[in-house]
């Protein structure tokens, strides 16, 4: 089956983007690029800000800043014009009951059809070549919520790529999978981008899978950029001691740095 990818990746540029919970203050102006086909990772210890910077990004969490999808700013612009630009896959999705996993990836093709209007003949193309490139065509029929967990992750993000979206982002997109499921997750990801162009913004708690997967990382600290820049640049044993009160070696590896604990 011939792939259906969508249009190349975009620029993302965030400029000075500030946010809060309530009255408290979460993020204090962040700034970042991500260079059309390029994976941006953003790190940092718990609490930092990355899921509420992601949230930000496409628009679900109020702030103030600006968000350039190829220099274009997103506020002001339509949901569905955004849909089809940004799709996301969040670390906690909400599985509906019910639901055939081919039903689920579905879903997102809604900004692309008429409000309210059934699925095409080709959102089913589009839906079908993206679980064919997931592996996912077997399960086709059965109920997402009765999937493994790793098979619900590839569910969630095929849904995220049926959008064909030009930006994609991820939040903690190896949550709770083991390390085999994880790297399986990770390369599918890299591949998909390769062959695509698909620009990927993901948060990562794993600091190996990160420094080995994307090609730049951006530190958050306590809500702002503490480091920018490629994972050698970034994932040094100072900044695992500032920023997560950590004792480790990097070890440079043949893919990217790889982060030991030590004793």
């Amino acid at each position: 089956m011939t792939s259906a990818p969508g249009p190349a990746g975009a620029s993302v540029e965030v400029v000075d983007l500030s946010a809060a919970h309530g009255r408290i203050p979460v993020l204090h102006g962040v700034r970042l690029t991500v260079a059309p086909g390029g994976w941006l990772a953003v790190i940092g210890p718990n609490g930092s800000g990355k899921s509420t910077l992601l949230r930000s990004v496409l628009g679900f969490h109020p702030h103030e800043g600006t968000v350039r999808i190829d220099g274009v700013p997103t506020s002001g612009m339509p949901r569905r014009a955004r849909a089809r630009l940004l799709a996301y896959a969040p670390q906690h999705p909400v599985l509906p009951e019910g639901v055939s996993t081919s039903d689920y990836v579905l879903l997102g093709r809604t900004p692309h059809r008429p409000l309210l209007a059934a699925p095409r003949a080709r959102d089913r193309e589009v839906a079908a070549e993206v679980m064919d490139r997931l592996a996912l065509l077997p399960l086709a029929d059965r109920p997402v919520t009765q999937l493994s967990g790793g098979e619900q992750q590839r569910a969630v993000l095929a849904r995220a790529l049926a959008q064909q979206p030009r930006v994609l982002l991820l939040d903690e997109p190896t949550a709770a999978l083991d390390l085999g499921h994880a790297q399986q997750v990770l390369d599918l990801l890299d591949r998909l981008r390769r062959q695509d162009g698909l620009t990927v913004l993901s948060t990562l708690h794993d600091l190996t899978l990160a420094g080995q997967y994307a090609d730049r990382l951006t530190l958050l600290s306590e809500g702002r950029v503490a480091a920018h820049g490629t994972p050698t640049e970034v994932l040094t044993p100072t900044a695992l001691a500032t920023h997560y009160g950590a004792r480790a070696q990097v070890v440079a590896g043949p893919d990217g740095p790889a982060v030991l604990p030590v004793r």
